[in-house]
């Protein structure tokens, strides 16, 4: 009697453990079909480009690589010295085009009264105030040049343009900076957000404004964030023109379909302390649907 009873003990035992495998099995894949979550994520953030507006020898750099910076704050300075005497030209210019209109302005006047005692003839009367009216533009157009003389020395320095991290500094005093080139990377601290890579067949299930769950590799805590756009558009090869502008479609198909993945843009709401985040660091999304996150409410 007792080997029977030990038997059906061990097959008791043994159907219990298969329901609460069966069980737990379960709820795994009807969270995982009820959650739409992706291991493909990454951190991404805006870039801010910097490039001079002048050309110059750069005289000091004062910042380091990955330093923390605020707006406003000297990045680096350009030579001024020839940007000075460009302003002294222009203020030279100034003067003499002001001296010039100052006569010209009078020879016109001058005329002006003879012409009422019929001195002057009427062409010459036209003559000198067409004379006057060019000197006038000629002072004005001195004047602009000043202003852009000086913004010129003004732009030597060369700032900070939002709070952020200096990246890849390879900028060193003595280079030479070129007007519209790209010498300094800054990466804007408050632009952070996740890019999550889903499934076609998820995205059913992802709505704008969702809550998300945010881990990335390296750190126990979690972000906290919400979804804040889904991607409208990836590349098909397939459109891709061949060397005579027809479609270069592939010649075969593939009976197992992969499903397409769609970029879902995740804003960053709170971040751990200790967390620290650079470009390009890999991420696991997960999207809380509406009824699972009403569930923790009222759990709560």
């Amino acid at each position: 009697m007792k080997p029977l009873l030990s038997l059906l003990g061990h097959y008791a035992l043994t159907l219990c453990v298969f329901v609460a495998s069966g069980f737990v099995a379960l709820q795994a894949w009807s969270h995982y079909e009820r959650t739409p979550w992706t291991r493909d994520g990454r951190v991404s953030v805006d870039v801010v480009q910097i490039a001079p507006e002048v050309s110059g020898t750069i005289r000091t750099v004062p910042i380091a690589d990955n330093q923390y910076v605020k707006r406003g704050d000297v990045l680096y300075e350009i030579d001024p010295e020839r940007l000075r005497l460009a302003v002294a030209l222009a203020e030279a210019d100034v003067e003499a085009k002001y001296q010039d209109m100052l006569v010209r302005q009078a020879t016109a006047q001058r005329k002006q009264q003879l012409k009422l005692n019929d001195v002057v003839s009427q062409e010459a009367l036209q003559q000198s105030s067409g004379a006057a009216a060019m000197a006038t533009a000629a002072y004005q157009a001195a004047l602009a040049t000043r202003d852009l003389a000086k913004l010129n020395l003004a732009r030597s320095v060369i700032r900070s343009p939002v709070d952020g991290y200096v990246t890849n500094l390879k900028l060193r005093p003595g280079d030479y900076a070129t007007a519209g080139v790209t010498n300094v990377a800054i990466l804007d601290g408050a632009s952070f957000w996740i890019t999550g890579y889903f499934e076609e067949t998820k995205l059913q299930q992802i709505r704008v404004g969702a809550p998300a769950r945010v881990k990335l590799m390296g750190f126990d805590q979690p972000a906290a964030g919400h979804v804040e756009s889904i991607g409208r558009g990836i590349e098909n090869s397939n459109e891709t023109p061949g060397r005579f502008g027809l479609p270069n479609v592939a010649a075969t198909f593939s009976w197992v379909r992969l499903a397409q993945r769609i970029p879902v843009r995740i804003h960053l709401d709170r971040v751990p302390s200790g967390v620290e985040l650079a470009a390009g660091m890999t991420a696991t999304v997960e999207i809380i649907p509406p009824e699972v996150e009403a569930n923790a409410g009222r759990r709560s």
